[in-house]
């Protein structure tokens, strides 16, 4: 088990990239059921609004620190090994061990064009990398019947590793309600690596990400789409401060 911090209610894994591969390692290895949220603070204000999404990241297997702001408040409350386990990393990092471990992946989300850069891009990386499938779901909520024909062909082909790249919420809803029908172990929820790794979207040079500015990158690169997101950090902050006085319970 790792152990978690409650950040604003939301249970955060105390973790680092080559601890989430272990645990992720150890699931497959032991056919056990998990999916994986891959968090920012932008996830924690989601969970603010709602505490159905709240328990959904609760009951993950990991809850893992995506963005700086999460890893730094880890760190002041003493667990120094934490570091950041970034969506297109853990996807990175996965492929690569899974060269070894002989782990086959599913792909959920993205547009068709995206996802088939995607796993072109992945599999001349890691040349060998087993990848049996992918859907890009339409911009509507599927049909019950939809639903129930995309859960038998991933089942078909039997995946280990089913990535979700429906940005958030939507991809901690989809794999907290498909988890039990779902054969694959592990279910990722990875945002908007899918974009990233495909080449779609450019990602902050590593130097900014480090810094905790990637926020800034990315609200410049897409100031249409993600002001309202970053527009809520300050209030983030508040909240941090207030709970860490006592002026605020999340419990």
């Amino acid at each position: 088990m790792t152990e978690r911090e409650n950040i604003l209610g939301v249970e955060v894994s105390a973790i680092n990239l080559s601890q989430a591969l272990a645990v992720i390692d150890g699931w497959i290895e032991n056919r056990q059921s998990n999916y994986v949220c891959v968090t920012p603070a932008h996830g924690i204000m989601e969970c603010q609004r709602d505490p159905t999404l709240r328990g959904i990241f609760n009951r993950s297997g990991l809850t893992t620190p995506d963005g700086m702001s999460v890893v730094w408040l880890l760190k002041l409350r003493g667990h120094r090994h934490v570091d950041r386990v970034y969506g297109p990393d853990l996807l990175e990092a996965v492929c690569e061990l899974s060269l070894s471990r002989g782990w086959r992946h599913y792909f959920y989300g993205g547009a068709p064009e995206v996802v088939e850069m995607l796993v072109s891009r992945l599999q001349a990386r890691f040349p060998g990398l087993g990848v049996v499938g992918s859907y890009s779901p339409p911009f509507r909520p599927l049909t019950d019947e939809e639903d129930q024909a995309i859960i038998q062909e991933i089942n078909a082909v039997d995946p280990d590793i089913v990535w979700v790249g429906i940005s958030t919420p939507k991809q901690e809803r989809w794999m907290a309600a498909h988890l039990d029908q779902l054969s694959a172990p592990v279910l990722i929820g990875v945002g908007a690596a899918f974009d990233f790794l495909s080449g779609k979207k450019s990602q902050a040079p590593r130097w900014i990400q480090r810094s905790g500015l990637e926020w800034f990158y990315r609200l410049v690169s897409e100031p249409r789409r993600l002001w309202r997101r970053y527009a809520e950090y300050p209030y983030f902050v508040w909240l941090v401060i207030a709970q860490s006085f006592g002026l605020k319970d999340f419990g």
